[in-house]
């Protein structure tokens, strides 16, 4: 785990804004079967657009949904951050460490409407979790692309096993937190700025 002012202080431009997340890891269904995507590529900006990772806010869901009961999931995306950590606080050079700094999934309601489901700190074992809508043009015409894979949970076209890869901190969807002081310090100032956790959730009978 990445933790430390030194893993802060890389993650953030010179006037201490934090940086957005320009990796993703790709999970796609209960595949198993992952793709790893860098902000240069074409794909990951697609994605950026329909989930929206910079956003914090939530809307109501049905009550099912809430305790755990929803659709199956088409695709989870873990956002991460590279170019934070290494020496002294792990075996890497200085900027050669990922933070997680979010999680998100897609799935999509009875009625066709893509929903993004939110775990803005995955490292944390909390009940924030938070929901909104997805454009859904923007969903349909990325799933004929094939790069949501496809509804029975099977791989989008030219995904490969990533198993092997350095970037394999995930697996079925439960990221595992490398950001330290870093991811630490952005879950809190997300959580600040949504919705206050002690309020009861709301609730949509239907959709």
């Amino acid at each position: 785990m990445v933790c430390g002012m030194p893993a802060v202080a890389t993650a953030a431009d010179r006037d201490n804004a934090p940086r957005p997340p320009d990796v993703a890891l790709v999970v796609v269904g209960g595949s198993g079967r992952t793709r790893a995507l860098h902000s240069e590529d074409r794909d990951f900006a697609r994605l950026q657009e329909l989930l929206r990772p910079s956003y914090t806010g939530t809307e109501p869901v049905p009550t099912a949904w809430a305790e755990g009961r929803y659709p199956a999931v088409r695709v989870t995306v873990v956002w991460g951050l590279t170019g934070v950590g290494g020496w002294p606080m792990t075996s890497r050079p200085p900027g050669g460490d990922v933070a997680v700094d979010r999680q998100d999934q897609l799935i999509v309601a009875e009625d066709g409407t893509p929903w993004v489901r939110s775990d803005l700190a995955p490292d944390v074992e909390d009940d924030d979790i938070r929901w909104h809508r997805a454009p859904r043009d923007l969903y349909e015409r990325l799933d004929r692309r094939g790069l949501l894979g496809g509804a029975d949970g099977t791989s989008p076209g030219g995904a490969r096993d990533r198993r092997g890869d350095p970037l394999w901190w995930a697996a079925g969807g439960l990221a595992v937190g490398v950001g330290g002081t870093l991811l630490i310090r952005r879950a809190a100032a997300r959580r600040s700025a949504g919705p206050p956790r002690e309020e009861p959730r709301q609730e949509l009978i239907e959709l």
